[in-house]
């Protein structure tokens, strides 16, 4: 178990990168100001680590951010880890060498820390599944190989979407992120992650919001004198999963960083685990519409 201190504190991937153990996420955070001001704040409020999406529309924003936040914090390029996803309408081995090109140009970098496929089986290539699949790991082995991308990986991957491209991988996938809290554990996922060496990455580690409100975690958080927030990214961080928190409040952006100074029990790992369902659960990534 990596040892948590502090928000600088990383991970290994199995290619020997490091990574920090917490993300700042920017997924529904708007294009514009909004995003920008968001991933400025976080790198001075300690995060080196920022997490966006060509399909959240916001790369442009999240970019001037990491710029504005270097520059506000004397930081280099180098202590920071950005990661961002390849888009569903990109699933081919040349859609994929436009698509990290035009995701680096909006982001002002000449790479990413990260690369993910976002989805395994979008809609628009679920006729051609699972040849487009492996054409478009293919491409992502390009990036790696082109050194656009520190390291490469995938999301939303459940098994049978992994055997598809570890059949013919050169490049084998380093990071598995998900839908992942209290809501839905994924034990079936996560346990694949572990078996393949893919670190477990943590979206919607709050339930999309919809965690903070629970009465269990609220009695949690209130003995440990802390908020509820902090409670769930602190369970994400114990299970060795790597949560990537969002918020557009300079507040909580600062809040959500307060995670070393207590640890939580067994017996409220265990009562936090057994809240499956509360708040939803995982999309299946064969059904999506998108």
């Amino acid at each position: 178990m990596t040892e948590i201190t502090k928000m600088s504190d990383t991970y290994t991937l199995s290619n020997g990168v490091k990574i920090p153990i917490v993300g700042f996420g920017t997924w529904q955070t708007p294009e514009g100001e909004v995003a920008k001001h968001s991933v400025e704040t976080a790198i001075k409020a300690g995060y080196r680590h920022i997490d966006t999406a060509a399909m959240y529309g916001n790369e442009d924003a999240v970019g001037e951010g990491i710029k504005a936040g270097l520059a506000a914090t004397g930081l280099s390029r180098d202590d920071l880890f950005v990661t961002t996803k390849l888009n569903n309408d990109a699933h081919s081995f040349d859609l994929v060498q436009k698509a990290i090109d035009t995701s680096l140009s909006k982001l002002g970098l000449d790479h990413v820390d990260l690369y993910l496929i976002h989805w395994p089986n979008p809609a628009g290539f679920r006729d051609s599944y699972p040849d487009s699949l492996k054409d478009t790991w293919r491409g992502m082995e390009q990036v790696y190989k082109d050194g656009k991308a520190r390291a490469i990986g995938i999301s939303n991957f459940r098994q049978q979407h992994l055997d598809v491209i570890k059949a013919d991988a050169s490049v084998q996938p380093m990071v598995n992120q998900i839908f992942l809290n209290p809501s839905d554990l994924q034990p079936a996922v996560t346990k694949m992650n572990s078996d393949n060496q893919l670190l477990t990455e943590a979206y919607s580690p709050l339930g999309t919001g919809k965690l903070l409100g629970n009465e269990e975690i609220k009695k949690i958080a209130a003995k440990y004198g802390t908020g509820t927030a902090q409670v769930l990214l602190r369970w994400s961080l114990q299970h060795g999963f790597l949560p990537l928190v969002k918020s557009v409040h300079d507040n909580r952006i600062q809040e959500n960083t307060a995670l070393f100074d207590f640890s939580l029990s067994t017996e409220d790992m265990q009562a936090l685990d057994a809240l499956h369902g509360v708040s939803g659960l995982a999309t299946d990534p064969d059904t999506t519409n998108f």
